[in-house]
């Protein structure tokens, strides 16, 4: 298996050629591809990422069949099934990287300031515990004075929801922490962009060896 730097400069050069319609998908979904497949599986990272139709990750990432791990909720957010599907991954395949993929314009993120903001009585249960787990991420911005700047109050919160949603990986995992500190495991955030298709990883790159 490649190593988690390895990994990533794969993401990025899949997300280049994306961006400029250079795209090897599909060569990478060929038929002879699929059948190489049947027997085992080796993806080379985890994509944890929101649900949002826009940002399907094989697609922003120009990858195929076999390459990514991924796990698709609304608000990339991290509960117990995430962290589950994670190790799965990291234990069973060995894959060396996880990225957390929020993107701009993300409507989990909007839902949970317009929650924060004016409470809805009669909301789902279900958003509910959707928005419960982004709440802590955007409660510290709305104290600072950001709440008078609507536009910049969404997306400081959208980057602070990818960082929690890292940490929430890092360190509530036994699983995870012990392939991070002995197996060369990284967990690093990234960001979609709706208008340009680019993708800034900007939370833990630094930790790559």
């Amino acid at each position: 298996m490649i190593s988690a730097r390895e990994a990533l400069q794969r993401l990025q050069a899949g997300n280049e050629r994306f961006v400029v319609h250079r795209s090897e998908h599909d060569t990478l979904t060929s038929v002879e591809r699929r059948l190489t497949l049947t027997a085992a599986q080796e993806p080379f990272a985890v994509i944890l990422g929101c649900s949002d139709s826009r940002v399907p990750a094989e697609i922003v990432f120009d990858q195929g069949l076999g390459d990514l791990f991924v796990i698709r909720v609304a608000g990339n957010i991290v509960a117990s099934s995430q962290i589950g599907s994670v190790e799965f991954a990291v234990e069973v395949f060995g894959t060396p990287l996880v990225v957390v993929l929020g993107h701009t314009g993300c409507g989990a993120v909007n839902a949970t300031v317009d929650q924060l903001e004016q409470p809805e009585r009669e909301q789902s249960p279900n958003l509910r515990s959707i928005v419960d787990r982004i709440r802590p991420a955007v409660e510290p911005l709305l104290e600072s004075g950001l709440r008078y700047g609507r536009s910049e109050l969404v997306r400081r919160a959208i980057r602070a929801n990818i960082r929690a949603s890292v940490d929430q990986l890092r360190g509530g995992s036994a699983i995870l922490q012990r392939h991070v500190e002995h197996h060369g495991l990284r967990v690093i955030g990234a960001e979609y962009s709706l208008d340009s298709g680019r993708i800034d990883f900007f939370e833990g790159v630094d930790r790559l060896d």
